[in-house]
């Protein structure tokens, strides 16, 4: 006899029924019935709806090898249409774009080849995905080519990656990440630049020319704390964890330490294979992030165990049927990246210090 005298037994666990023809939206809606994972990415799907329709500035973290995987032109899809206002990525996600974008490819391989094999011919391996070891020198001599063609000074990544997909675009007009973001003024941020080919492109510049190659990471916290200050509705969804992550909630901690009306992210998913029981920030479970101020108390999330590769291409496909109508109804914000200010909807921020709302 069903008890239903408990609160706990109130809604039951719904049987996936096959149906033939499904819409991948229908299908990740009927996924929120069902238990475990299926119901994490049903649920992201609309946490991620509604993010869109909430008026929230939604910062997109993306680690791990997406690009190398086959996940870059889902992600260039996600700049250029605007499902996100600000893109933070690891370095190694930007190269792996820009190694495509010039034409070049990743292959299909194998995880069990012979890695002494693939090092006899300059193979690089990413678990069962291949790619050209001299292929990856000549973008790193190109990258070091472009950062000696721009003035001396110091760069935000910001600037940087914008300067960097613009020149992309002139020389390929390949869509990709860089040069979605480019074209569409999204902002990229790379806090850890340094930790990637990008930064080693950029260190032969400085080898050739030491008053090259000086970038200001400092200043990306600067910029991504003020837009939080001036548009304090934000959501976040992550991709990996690693230290985008980090540096999209360390942007709302840092924000309220100058403006206590901030109040930490609204909206937040994050699709990550790691664990919170280890104490590392990529497992880190939403939960945790409330202590710290990076979520607020009342915010939707959901947290996907799952590979990225396996998760997004069925999220965006469900989205971009569901959400379609938000999606071109979002009041988007207007950037002007193309200089070492960072203006916003016509304002400027100031370059160097915090700003306090009024």
């Amino acid at each position: 006899m069903p008890h239903r005298s408990s609160r706990f037994l109130r809604v039951p666990v719904e049987p996936f029924v096959v149906t033939r023809g499904a819409a991948v939206d229908d299908v990740l809606a009927r996924m929120e019935r069902v238990s475990f994972q299926g119901r994490s990415l049903g649920a992201a799907r609309r946490i991620w709806e509604t993010m869109l329709g909430d008026d929230c500035t939604i910062f997109l973290g993306v680690a791990g090898a997406l690009s190398a995987g086959g996940m870059r032109l889902v992600l260039a899809h996600l700049v250029a249409h605007r499902y996100v206002d600000c893109l933070v990525s690891t370095g190694a996600n930007l190269y792996h774009d820009l190694h495509e974008t010039r034409g070049r490819r990743h292959y299909i391989g194998s995880a069990r080849e012979s890695d002494a094999a693939l090092k006899a011919e300059r193979i690089d391996r990413v678990y069962d995905t291949y790619a050209s070891e001299a292929e990856f020198c000549d973008n790193d001599e190109w990258i070091a080519e472009f950062a000696l063609t721009l003035e001396r000074r110091p760069y935000s990544t910001r600037e940087f990656l914008y300067r960097l997909g613009g020149h992309l675009w002139e020389q390929t007009g390949a869509d990709g990440i860089l040069t979605a973001a480019y074209r569409s003024s999204v902002p990229i941020f790379c806090p850890a630049i340094a930790d990637s080919s990008l930064g080693m492109g950029l260190s032969q510049a400085r080898h050739q020319d030491p008053s090259a190659g000086h970038v200001d990471v400092v200043q990306d916290i600067i910029e991504s704390a003020n837009l939080v200050i001036r548009h304090p509705r934000t959501a976040s969804v992550v991709l990996g964890g690693g230290t985008p992550k980090n540096f999209i909630n360390q942007a709302s901690v840092q924000a309220e330490y100058f403006d206590d009306r901030v109040g930490g992210h609204r909206h937040a998913l994050q699709i990550v294979t790691d664990v919170p029981h280890y104490g590392g920030a990529s497992g880190s479970s939403l939960e945790e992030a409330h202590s710290w101020g990076k979520l607020a108390h009342d915010a939707g999330h959901v947290t996907v165990h799952a590979d990225v590769t396996i998760a997004l291409p069925l999220l965006i496909s469900a989205l971009e049927t569901s959400a379609a109508g938000t999606l071109t109804a979002r009041n988007l914000l207007r950037f002007d990246l193309s200089g070492p200010t960072m203006a916003v909807n016509g304002e400027p921020f100031p370059q160097t210090r915090f700003e306090a709302r009024s």
